[in-house]
């Protein structure tokens, strides 16, 4: 498989990076697994909380308004009937989760065809790290700017390389996200238009969905490169 140029946070090339073929293969892109995970992250983020009162919650007394017989007319039991003006909603939406089971296997399929894809556009960028002196917002927007991150960026960084520094100074840019290297989704990756890894969160990202190939795919992988 082809390598990855590694750049510092000036934009310099200071080395490369080989990537996996079975992480970063061009004819694993579906785009209907990619909206399959598009779809569950977003139905995940529903609060569910629409409710519309039945007749039991509705005010109104519960006293039978006329006779059942010889009045002429209609029967009715009580004011609160879904029938009559004010009265409750019949199978109206209630607070419920619309979150689901995704199986696991097509979530890591859906990443790896994301991250696919960002190789693809030219999208994506791996960098040397991602450490400043100074916690600063104005250095980091230097610093994405440089990269050619003018718009919006996800950046992932690494649970064991991830700092203060990068979290102060990057929690208030517009436009950009900081995720953990073992958090990141399909859906983080086709949100931004541009993604910056550091070098070890990619290193360990494409080690763990290496071991999720099945032979299989490993084999048509291998024949592809």
């Amino acid at each position: 498989m082809a390598n990855i140029d590694v750049v510092d946070l000036g934009g310099k090339k200071v080395g490369e990076l080989e990537l996996a073929s079975e992480v970063f293969d061009p004819s694993q892109i579906n785009e209907a697994l990619l909206w399959e995970a598009v779809k569950h992250y977003r139905a995940a983020l529903r609060q569910g909380t629409h409710a519309t009162k039945n007749r039991k919650l509705v005010s109104g007394s519960g006293k039978k308004l006329w006779k059942q017989k010889g009045t002429g007319r209609a029967r009715i039991g009580s004011v609160r009937s879904p029938l009559w003006r004010h009265g409750g909603t019949v199978h109206g939406p209630q607070p419920r989760s619309y979150d689901y089971a995704f199986p696991r296997k097509k979530l890591l399929g859906a990443l790896r065809a994301a991250l696919a894809a960002k190789l693809q556009d030219g999208q994506l960028t791996v960098v040397d790290s991602l450490e400043l002196q100074e916690a600063k917002t104005k250095q980091y927007r230097a610093a994405l700017d440089k990269l050619e991150a003018k718009k919006t960026t996800l950046i992932v960084e690494s649970t064991k390389t991830l700092s203060e520094n990068l979290y102060l100074g990057a929690r208030n840019l517009a436009g950009v996200e900081l995720v953990l290297g073992s958090e990141v989704h399909p859906y983080d990756l086709l949100r931004y238009e541009r993604a910056i890894f550091s070098k070890t969160a990619l290193e360990q990202l494409q080690e763990s969905l290496k071991k999720t190939v099945s032979k299989r795919k490993l084999a048509a992988a291998k024949e592809v490169a």
